[in-house]
């Protein structure tokens, strides 16, 4: 009996043709010491998964995006897209993976147990305006060219301290500096002049190149906030509880500035220059997990309040993207747009488990050299 995703899947298949420091296991998810693997990848002829797929309609959408606007990254990996979409069209379980030409090859994870660790990022909504005007008085700066007088750019402190002034960087104004730090952070947002005009996508332009130092270990090394109790939330309310001067200081200590160039009407999209899916892409490490890669993930379930709920669910995801702190056996979901997404990806410092999926067709990527590494 062919399942509840064959028709979308197969008319999808059809379609698909024709056209951003590794931590251990904590208390966050640990739940996987079933052996030790030996291997960054250790095949699996029938992976222990458990259920099914959630997102298929999603992970669909993503290979098309990927088909549309990334024709050679399509190529590479065609064979594996159409067989897990077979595999999905017949609702099969992930023990039944091979029956479709899919090779599964299991993460051993941080600690080689497969304990892979998965966070969040999102595209935030900033408010702002095109003037300095009242509270809207916390700049969004352009990359600046380096000259002779600027033979290397300012670090943060320089630049609120005015290192920028006068030369015309500044795009836009918002209300809030811890605002402008966490798009910094997430290396794009999408801006609302409150004019009534469409919201702006600030894509990411460049950077200072000075080193990226994590203010939330500020805040655990001074006693502030707990380590245990750490996230992007835990940070904001810090924030809204200090003054201005302390939590400038406190952004002080990263060193590290991000720079931005406007984009009307354009999607959100990652390194491979494709548009992301929430929740069925990720960033990942490219020296293990290429571009264009899917991989089933076992991702922990949390509560509204971040905590593990000791339940997971299985998505399927591309990687797309990558960041400066994914490194090694560490994936950052896409959680999305707007507060609810940013809610999630504050959350999430997890773990669960990871196969990377492959046609031996398709294979050739994750033998590389690099990809061994």
């Amino acid at each position: 009996m062919i399942g509840r995703w064959a028709k979308y899947f197969l008319g999808c298949a059809i379609v698909v043709l024709l056209v951003g420091c590794e931590s251990r296991p904590t208390d966050r998810g640990q739940q996987y010491k079933d052996g030790k693997l030996t291997h960054p990848f250790e095949l699996v002829n029938n992976p222990n998964a458990q259920n099914k797929p959630v997102n298929g309609k999603d992970f669909a959408q993503q290979v098309y995006e990927i088909s549309q606007s990334s024709p050679s990254l399509y190529a590479k990996y065609r064979d594996t897209y159409q067989a897990i979409f077979q595999w999905m069209a017949a609702d099969a379980e992930g023990g039944e993976l091979k029956q479709f030409s899919i090779d599964t090859y299991q993460m051993e994870g941080v600690d080689n147990y497969g304990n892979v660790q998965f966070t969040g990022y999102y595209t935030p909504v900033i408010h702002a305006r095109h003037t300095k005007q009242g509270e809207f008085k916390y700049p969004l700066y352009a990359m600046p060219k380096k000259s002779k007088k600027m033979r290397r750019l300012p670090d943060r402190a320089g630049i609120y301290s005015g290192a920028l002034d006068g030369l015309g960087l500044e795009l836009a104004y918002s209300n809030s500096l811890v605002d402008n730090f966490m798009m910094e952070v997430q290396g794009s947002a999408y801006v609302d002049f409150g004019d009534g005009t469409p919201l702006v996508f600030f894509a990411y332009a460049g950077k200072n190149g000075r080193g990226y130092y994590s203010i939330g270990k500020v805040l655990i090394d001074r006693n502030e906030v707990p380590r245990e109790e750490m996230s992007m939330q835990a940070i904001k309310r810090w924030a809204e509880q200090h003054s201005e001067a302390e939590v400038r200081e406190l952004l002080e200590q990263n060193p590290s500035f991000v720079f931005f160039k406007p984009r009307h009407s354009a999607p959100v999209k990652g390194a491979s220059a494709v548009p992301l899916i929430a929740k069925a892409s990720v960033a990942s490490d490219k020296t293990l997990v290429p571009a264009g890669s899917t991989i089933l993930a076992e991702v922990p379930l949390l509560d509204n309040q971040g905590k593990f709920t000791g339940r997971y669910e299985m998505r399927l995801m591309v990687a797309l993207d990558v960041g400066g702190a994914i490194k090694g056996h560490h994936f950052d979901i896409y959680q999305g747009i707007g507060d609810e997404a940013g809610h999630w990806a504050g959350y999430y410092n997890h773990y669960g488990r990871v196969w990377v999926l492959s046609t031996p067709q398709d294979a050739s990527a994750l033998t590389s050299p690099a990809a061994a590494k």
